[in-house]
């Protein structure tokens, strides 16, 4: 598997899921754009772990939740790359998995699950606007979007995370039916929990304790598990595979 002069787009890649998915298409001799929102510096190293890894990379910042701003990401990746081949929507709402301390559904607010799907479905969909038109000239490219097997299997309750990530697995499946006439394909990878990440630091050893004995592989994902799928569905491997979601956890969920 080999992506040897393609432009890899990833949003949300200067730490953990995101930084590993960059990581592992540099290995693979990709270019990779390493979007990020603040954190310039961790980007940055980023990069320079894509060169160490033999692709080559370049940082670029935008809130992908404005869609002005990723258009002019989508646009900048362009013009310094030349092409995008692949969009990995990775970018997410900050989100705390912390089953003490997750909020019930009779605390929360609609503004809660609309910032969720904002950071989620939002985000994806103005990615997609955005690189739609690159991938339709050449009439090839791939979508990735980061869900979460939570949507089907909500073992805690983290409601309004789990139906933003439920929401775009329908916008992808739509866009897939859409587009796959104009030889884009659009898939889901489903991450159970992934440790560590920034995300996951507040989940106790308890749960994660009893979590890892309910998987058959008995480990919890590290964000390199994720990368591989990732780079399967972006690749030529699965160039007859659209409108899918890979779970990726250790065979909590089968189906």
């Amino acid at each position: 598997m080999n992506f040897a002069g393609q432009v890899v787009l990833v949003t949300g890649a200067s730490r953990g899921i995101g930084a590993a998915i960059a990581r592992a298409f540099a290995e693979q001799e990709a270019t990779v754009a390493v979007n990020f929102l603040r954190d310039a510096d961790a980007a940055q190293e980023v990069v320079r772990q894509c060169k160490a890894a033999g692709g080559d990379a370049f940082a670029v910042q935008a809130d992908v939740t404005d869609a002005a701003q990723a258009a002019q990401l989508v646009e900048q990746v362009a013009q310094e790359a030349g092409r995008i081949d692949a969009l990995v929507n990775n970018a997410f709402r900050g989100y705390a998995f912390d089953p003490e301390q997750r909020q019930v559904f009779g605390e929360l607010a609609w503004a809660d699950y609309q910032a969720q799907f904002e950071g989620s479905v939002g985000a994806a969909f103005h990615m997609c606007r955005a690189v739609l038109p690159h991938f339709r000239r050449r009439a090839e490219g791939s979508i990735v979007n980061i869900v979460s097997n939570l949507v089907e299997h909500p073992v805690v309750p983290y409601h309004d995370y789990t139906t933003a990530k439920a929401a775009l697995v329908g916008f992808s499946r739509n866009l897939a039916s859409e587009l796959g006439p104009l030889g884009i394909r659009v898939n889901c990878v489903a991450p159970g929990l992934v440790h560590p990440t920034t995300g996951s630091a507040g989940t106790r050893a308890q749960f994660r304790e009893s979590l890892l004995a309910a998987t058959p592989l008995r480990r919890l994902a590290r964000p390199e598990d994720v990368a591989g799928p990732v780079l399967f569905l972006a690749s030529k491997w699965s160039g007859f595979v659209t409108g899918q979601v890979l779970l990726v956890d250790g065979g909590l969920v089968m189906r």
